[in-house]
């Protein structure tokens, strides 16, 4: 695929206050860790200021969808409510990139609930997982493949592990035909997937910033949802490193491959 990278990214959820009026929507989030990643990536015609041409579509509330025609990959993001639930926004959700992925031309890039749509899309069992919760920076185990296509052969920061933001609870609980399996944590099996020219996923957050989910941490743990135990080792990991735009470079690499 060549540059310009036409990509419709399908914000399936509104940020919380701070994060709207910093980025807008969700595709707000996504363009500046695009726009980084575009720079470090260091590819001819492709940077923040050129390159990458983005449209929004707000399709919780929204019936519209882009035209296959006028674009080259779609983006689903993470969101608060369940991928396995059958809403009629999630159902025309799932239909569209049954769609999408039954053609051979525009490719598929999922994050966290984006991730468990594409999922269940392709067939696979989504839902709530035993192990409870993901919050803040976890750290995945990357599988052979998984160091292939973030180009983590050699980890710097982590030996064994690559660090990045969680926070969900549900799950991609089987693989696919057909799909590599990227990482794994001890919560969460399926942590990303990947086939050639055709899809990426991962149930981590690569476009969150400390900020953000800061933001989610005590917002939930104001309204109930996340316990004080939960809430105060979330915050605490804050701390860590985390790898989002080694990952979006990857998301990129996927989009120029031939």
């Amino acid at each position: 695929m060549k540059v310009p990278l036409r990509i419709a990214i399908l914000e399936c959820d509104t940020p919380l206050p701070g994060t709207k009026a910093k980025f807008g929507g969700y595709g707000g989030v996504f363009k500046q860790l695009l726009e980084r990643a575009a720079d470090a990536l260091g590819h001819p015609g492709l940077s923040a200021k050129e390159g990458l041409e983005l449209s929004y579509w707000p399709i919780t509330t929204e019936l519209f969808y882009p035209n296959l025609d006028d674009i080259d990959a779609i983006l689903l993001t993470g969101s608060k409510f369940n991928s396995f639930d059958n809403d009629p926004w999630i159902l025309r959700l799932v239909e569209f990139t049954e769609k999408v992925l039954a053609q051979d031309r525009v490719r598929t890039i999922g994050v966290c609930f984006g991730h468990q749509i594409v999922g269940r899309a392709l067939g696979a069992k989504v839902g709530r997982s035993d192990a409870g919760w993901e919050v803040s920076v976890h750290a995945v185990d990357l599988t052979e493949e998984g160091k292939k296509l973030f180009k983590q052969d050699k980890l710097v920061h982590f030996p064994l592990s690559f660090p990045i933001y969680q926070m969900h609870r549900d799950i991609v609980s089987s693989f696919p035909p057909g799909v590599e399996h990227l990482a794994t944590t001890d919560k969460c099996a399926n942590q990303g997937m990947y086939q050639k020219n055709r899809l990426v996923t991962v149930q981590g957050h690569p476009e969150f910033t400390r900020d953000i989910v800061e933001e989610i941490l005590k917002s939930r743990n104001k309204m109930g949802i996340f316990p004080e135990g939960l809430f105060e080792d979330g915050i605490r990991r804050l701390q860590d490193h985390d790898d989002g735009v080694i990952i979006a470079q990857a998301f990129l690499r996927f989009l120029l491959e031939d």
